[in-house]
């Protein structure tokens, strides 16, 4: 029996070495880290205008993932009509966000998936959102103040629509590479 509750505590060690806890800061400022995510994004060289105002709490861990709780599903006018679910997840290092989650734009009547958001090293007056195979440089300006969230898109008429649809193809990827 001593055998094997020897052999229990050294496989559960053995597992802890390799798989060590998550550690997570959140919204809840700790000493030397920043108090915010619009903080938070400036010390990885990001505009801190990159999320709209309704962030109520956000995750970092050590190795860079990183999750965003906003109040609602809202809408931010960009150059493009940006979408943010209510949960934005991805991997955030210095100078880019990478396997982004929970954030679209708008192109025609189609809302595309951006995977990523990153700038210029050394910084420029650029941003570039990578959706799908397509890369968009835009001007960092319109990123470096924080908006605000709608939560319901005006359409054509003057009328409100929520998502419209939601239909993003390669074939899409390619008319917006060919239309710009």
């Amino acid at each position: 029996m001593a055998d094997s509750s020897l052999f229990l505590s050294l496989a559960l060690a053995s597992l802890l070495a390799l798989f060590p806890p998550l550690s997570l800061s959140s919204a809840s400022p700790s000493p030397g880290s920043p108090a915010t995510v619009y903080e938070l994004l400036p010390e990885f060289g990001l505009p801190g205008g990159l999320l709209p105002d309704s962030v109520r709490s956000y995750e970092l861990s050590d190795d860079g993932r990183f999750a965003v709780e906003l109040e609602a599903p809202c809408y931010v006018q960009f150059d493009y009509l940006v979408y943010y679910d209510r949960r934005v997840t991805g991997t955030l290092s210095y100078g880019s966000i990478t396997d982004l989650k929970g954030i679209q734009v708008q192109r025609f009547l189609f809302w595309l998936d951006v995977d990523e958001i990153r700038v210029d090293l050394p910084p420029s007056d650029s941003i570039y959102f990578q959706v799908g195979f397509v890369n968009k440089k835009l001007d960092v300006d319109q990123f470096q103040t924080v908006h605000s969230c709608r939560d319901k898109v005006a359409g054509p008429c003057g009328g409100s629509w929520k998502r419209g649809i939601q239909l993003p193809t390669m074939v899409d990827d390619v008319q917006m590479l060919i239309t710009e």
